[in-house]
């Protein structure tokens, strides 16, 4: 039966999460959020890390056998949906990696586990994901371009990435690639390699401004990059395989986090509503402002069912797609819907950076592209709902 209510066995440690976020992360974010990649910001998120570890937070959702907290998936779901309060939090609290980690814990070599995954854990390598192209539409990423030829020991990657995330400060990027012939079927033409970021050959070019700010979006080039034959991750031809097991829980995860960035800025709107008076009484006073309340509390509230339906089924070892492509779509809008009337209660400042809506607008505004566009989510879960009842099966609105 699902449940929106946190567990009791969930509450304490996702309260106490929370009061770090609130005491720890919040009076340092803005100076780490403007320093991107300065000193100043490596030793305050050092040191958030450090307090982290100590009061027991770190890495809650990794396995215990790779040193992490060992949530179980739905219990670190009602936590994730804290974390996602700022942005800042998820590398303080360890949670970046968790994607990663269990990638390469699953699918890696004995070499490769041995350099990166402890080290990974723990926070101090940080890891990217090379997989979107400039040239070629994410939404059909079957038209990679990105090759890699084994030429006796080595792999050699040849290609153009960008969107590469954090490939500024990471160890190594997990690059998509084709490795496959002409004529291969598509969802097995594709293979996973790691390639350690000081590579000859693997060249950052820019820093990819999004929405007007320098965000760690890396465009890379591969020129003739070789890499041991080891490093390919998991069998040859399984990219997509993998990517997938990476991807849908990945997404609920997002979902969570961006449950977490609506709910602040819900707060936010809720109490500079009661705070600002205008035309002689409280904004909260205005029937057009209770409207935005009663709108924004019932689109949260809906799409937290929606995903934590859909994690429910993860976790019963079902792929969820169609309830992962629901969430996706009805997600992003909700988180961009709900800072929008944030910002329209707070007039002026909620413009400014003198509160953290600016920035989270810039957010919302690419959630409805990355992990796929939503057109592209609305057209494959559409299309399955209607094979479904193509089959005589129907569906079946029923929380099973």
């Amino acid at each position: 039966m699902l449940s929106l209510s946190i567990p009791d066995h969930v509450r304490p440690i996702r309260d106490k999460v929370l009061g770090f976020i609130e005491q720890e992360v919040y009076p340092v974010e803005a100076d780490i959020v403007a320093d991107k990649v300065g000193s100043r910001r490596g030793g305050l998120l050092r040191s958030l890390m450090d307090k982290a570890k100590a009061q027991g937070l770190w890495a809650l959702g990794h396995p215990e056998e790779l040193g992490g907290g060992g949530l179980p998936f739905m219990d670190y779901v009602f936590v994730n949906e804290v974390v996602g309060r700022s942005e800042v939090a998820t590398v303080a609290l360890g949670t970046h990696s968790l994607q990663d980690s269990i990638m390469l814990h699953r699918y890696a070599s004995d070499e490769w586990r041995e350099k990166y995954l402890q080290p990974l854990v723990d926070g101090e390598v940080f890891p990217s994901f090379g997989m979107t192209e400039p040239d070629v539409a994410s939404s059909d990423p079957t038209q990679l371009q990105t090759r890699a030829e084994l030429e006796g020991d080595e792999w050699v990657i040849n290609g153009r990435k960008w969107f590469t995330s954090g490939a500024g400060t990471a160890a190594y990027t997990t690059a998509m690639v084709r490795t496959e012939p002409e004529g291969t079927p598509d969802h097995s033409a594709f293979s996973m390699i790691v390639v350690p970021t000081d590579t000859p050959g693997y060249n950052i070019i820019r820093d990819v401004r999004v929405m007007g700010q320098y965000d760690g979006h890396y465009e890379v080039v591969y020129d003739d990059v070789r890499v041991p034959k080891s490093n390919l991750l998991g069998p040859r031809g399984q990219g997509f395989k993998i990517a997938q097991q990476r991807l849908g829980p990945g997404r609920i995860f997002h979902c969570m986090r961006w449950l977490g960035q609506a709910q602040r800025a819900f707060d936010l709107m809720c109490e500079r509503a009661n705070a600002r008076v205008a035309f002689g009484k409280a904004l909260a006073e205005h029937q057009q402002i209770q409207k935005f309340i009663f709108d924004s509390a019932c689109e949260i509230q809906a799409s937290r069912l929606l995903t934590l339906h859909a994690a429910q089924k993860i976790d019963q070892g079902d792929e969820a797609r169609v309830e992962i492509g629901l969430i996706k779509v009805y997600g992003a809008q909700m988180l961009h819907n709900v800072i929008d009337r944030a910002i329209q209660v707070h007039g002026a400042k909620g413009v400014t950076e003198d509160t953290p809506l600016e920035r989270m607008y810039r957010h919302a505004r690419f959630a409805r592209i990355y992990d796929g566009a939503d057109e592209v989510h609305v057209q494959n879960t559409g299309g399955r709902i209607l094979r479904r009842f193509a089959r005589g099966e129907g569906f079946d609105f029923g929380l099973r």
